[in-house]
């Protein structure tokens, strides 16, 4: 199904199909023999989705778009110290086939030009030069995701042609840039660019590069995430030869570009953009390529220096325990201590990639709350990565606010944060990290409990004389209703009773805790309810002949009285006061369970969706 982006990708494939500016590269005879308006656009996601205009899957030589792959494996083979040793990376400002070094470091300015090209091509590895050929086309393949392979023809016509380059050569022999022999190196660059790909192969590579070095479509690791950095670094500031610096001002993507009318664009984290169109402009770049990638970025707004309203704040959204409870049903004097005091337990909402600037801005605004609370949730499920910088920032937020006396709890399902000695262990005394939002919630209202609600707390448990369901009745109705009780004992993650099943009696909670629960239609259960001890489940479906709604599971090992629905019903004609009185506890009960639920409901919708 086509969408709004495959629309996009048609309109700047269309306003740039008519542009018939530039020239063909004559100086290498086979290119000079291309089609001269050949266009293809394209464009491939961090997740390895292509959207594809024209021609994509024509081939053409990759040429000077090499350039970059080379320069990332020398750093692999060697090590960066070694290649900058080699190497600059400074912008030339010259025509990239201009024959000169640095003044001062004698040494090709960058490795985008041809003289760094070819110095990194002679840093490759291998026992000989048909092995350091093999490996980068193997290289350029890994990127690519398909086997690579070289355009004989074009390669001949470079040999033949190519007396500027070896010129370039020697000229790096004599100042001992290369060591080895020169003519080697150089070949290997004609050969090198000289490999066939497509604007496909070219966005996947570009993709990969935006993922981290990692092919998006294979999941083979082409390049190391630091040497990726690196790698689009020069890019950035060399990639587009003496025009990188308009280029950057107006498209703002490390790019590299080649004289067979490839241009490849990297949005890092995001996507690859590459185009084919061979006429080229004085800097040899691809008049459509560049047309194309300009007007791409204004429509999509890539700019890499481009700030979004998003990244303004890694902070969603904020609430307390006392605008979003739990879902553990609370006696009165819990309720009144969490109404009065819920404002000192704060949970704050994370979202997107959490790096520095992120990480910082949230830290900061949490740490300045610090001194009002006595616990706080950061929440990290909507968060998609974690820096290592970001990570010890929140390990020392925890700390922090542990000495103060706060305590700090995550919720982190996938593990972000790593539970490692340089973050934050599991269980601590300070704090805990939840795998779901409301075992966070119910451990807020825990902290607050333990220090502010000292009496009257829902007992872990109690005897069946002490049950509320009891507390009214007289001394011989509570004898009559005892007899007719049965004791169950249950270990903790049993299923009690199931969606569907029939009214199985009136299930009084003597020890232990209990939660009902609903399974979405994806399969995921949801907490409604859980109810400790004094707390009863099991009356609706008894009192109206029904089927249980929802699940109920054990949460610890539990016991429980139950009423079997059979002992109730007699009691109409066996014992009517003692019926009278169980049904005016049982509606005040179900009442509170009600009450519990909306207020769950009514109060925590508002902040779970209300951004900052």
């Amino acid at each position: 199904m086509r969408n709004v982006v495959d629309a996009i990708i048609g309109q700047v494939f269309a306003l740039c199909r008519d542009n018939r500016a530039g020239a063909l590269a004559d100086y290498i005879p086979e290119l000079a023999a291309v089609p001269a308006d050949e266009f293809s656009l394209c464009l491939a996601t961090s997740d390895g989705f292509v959207y594809e205009a024209g021609g994509s899957g024509t081939e053409f030589t990759i040429q000077s778009i090499s350039k970059p792959l080379t320069y990332g494996l020398a750093l692999a083979d060697r090590g960066l110290a070694a290649v900058a040793e080699k190497i600059d990376v400074e912008p030339s400002g010259e025509p990239f086939n201009e024959i000169s070094l640095d003044p001062l470091t004698e040494r090709p300015r960058n490795p985008m030009i041809n003289a760094g090209a070819i110095t990194s091509a002679s840093l490759i590895a291998g026992a000989d030069p048909a092995e350091r050929f093999e490996r980068l086309r193997r290289c350029y393949s890994t990127y690519a995701g398909r086997e690579l392979t070289m355009n004989a023809d074009v390669y001949a016509s470079e040999a033949r042609t190519g007396h500027r380059n070896r010129a370039i050569g020697h000229m790096l022999r004599s100042f001992d840039i290369i060591t080895g022999d020169p003519d080697e190196a150089v070949d290997l660059y004609f050969r090198q660019c000289s490999i066939n790909v497509t604007s496909r192969d070219l966005a996947v590579m570009a993709a990969t590069l935006a993922n981290n070095g990692t092919n998006p479509i294979t999941g083979e690791q082409a390049l190391a995430p630091t040497l990726v950095e690196r790698v689009l670094s020069v890019m950035t500031s060399c990639g587009m030869y003496d025009a990188a610096g308009d280029w950057i001002a107006r498209v703002g993507l490390p790019a590299k570009s080649g004289v067979g009318g490839g241009v490849l664009a990297v949005l890092p984290g995001q996507i690859g953009i590459a185009v084919h169109s061979p006429r080229l402009d004085a800097h040899g770049n691809s008049v459509r390529g560049v047309q194309a990638c300009q007007e791409l970025s204004r429509q999509l707004e890539l700019h890499f220096l481009h700030v979004t309203r998003a990244a303004r704040s890694a902070i969603r959204s904020s609430y307390t325990v006392g605008e979003a409870p739990s879902r553990q049903r609370r006696s009165g004097p819990e309720l009144d201590t969490l109404e009065r005091l819920g404002d000192r337990a704060r949970i704050y909402e994370l979202h997107g990639d959490l790096l520095f600037a992120g990480a910082e801005t949230a830290v900061r605004e949490i740490g300045d709350r610090g001194d009002d609370l006595e616990a706080l949730v950061v929440d990290i499920r909507r968060v998609d990565e974690v820096s290592e910088v970001a990570g010890r920032m929140l390990a020392d937020l925890h700390d922090a606010l542990d000495a103060q006396g706060c305590r700090a709890a995550f919720v982190d399902p996938e593990g972000l944060l790593g539970y490692t000695s340089s973050t934050i262990a599991p269980t601590g005394a300070g704090g805990r990290v939840f795998v779901d939002l409301d075992s966070a919630l119910e451990w807020c209202e825990e902290v607050i409990l333990d220090r502010h609600c000292g009496a009257d707390r829902t007992p872990a448990e109690i005897p069946l004389a002490e049950h509320p369901l009891l507390a009214e009745l007289t001394g011989p109705q509570r004898e009559r209703f005892a007899k007719d009780l049965e004791i169950r004992e249950i270990a903790g993650g049993r299923t009690v009773v199931r969606r569907g099943d029939d009214a199985a009696g009136i299930f009084l909670i003597l020890s232990g805790r209990v939660s009902t629960v609903v399974t979405g239609a994806d399969g995921t259960p949801h907490r409604i309810t859980t109810l400790g001890a004094g707390m009863s489940f099991g009356e609706m479906p008894t009192l109206i002949g029904g089927t249980f709604l929802n699940d109920v599971h054990t949460d610890s090992p539990v016991r429980l009285a139950v009423l079997p629905p059979e002992r109730f019903a007699a009691l109409t004609a066996e014992a009517p006061e003692l019926k009278l009185a169980l049904l005016d506890r049982l509606a005040k009960g179900a009442y509170a369970q009600l009450d519990t639920a909306i207020r769950t409901m009514t109060t925590t919708a508002g902040p779970l969706i209300r951004a900052r």
